[in-house]
């Protein structure tokens, strides 16, 4: 059940990470691009705790797939150690952007090495569940 429920969530976070990467992209000389980053990048926090929480709850993907494979724990301790530096990189970048001096390059390459990030972790996590049950966890409709 747990691996269903982190399908749905995995291709919800690749939404909010288009988003996000959409908000990036854009020209800063529009009216609004701080406030449009920093609203993107906020609803990308959420998605990624909730992430958080389908990954690592006590009856969440990770401790299913280690009663299936628990010759994985180890890569599993990777990717929660992970969690915890992906969400400290996104909330360092939030203060930076609610700070109005904020430089818009600053910003940008702030927002490029989260997604960075998100892309091995999201890539680390499908190898995994990969590994435990020889299955693609999909989500990238």
């Amino acid at each position: 059940m747990s691996l269903q429920i982190a399908r749905r969530h995995r291709a919800a976070l690749l939404h909010e990470i288009h988003l996000f990467e959409h908000a990036i992209a854009s020209p800063s000389a529009e009216p609004g691009w701080r406030e449009r980053f920093g609203i993107r990048l906020r609803t990308l926090r959420g998605a990624f705790a909730e992430h958080i929480v389908v990954t690592e709850g006590e009856d969440g993907l990770y401790a299913e797939l280690l009663e299936h494979a628990p010759r994985l724990h180890r890569r599993v301790q990777v990717l929660t150690r992970e969690h915890a530096a992906i969400a400290v990189s996104m909330s360092a970048l939030q203060r930076r952007t609610d700070v109005p001096g904020s430089r818009v390059d600053e910003l940008r390459r702030g927002g490029g090495e989260v997604l960075r990030a998100l892309s091995r972790h999201r890539q680390r996590g499908a190898d995994l569940v990969y590994d435990a049950y020889e299955t693609d966890i999909g989500g990238e409709t």
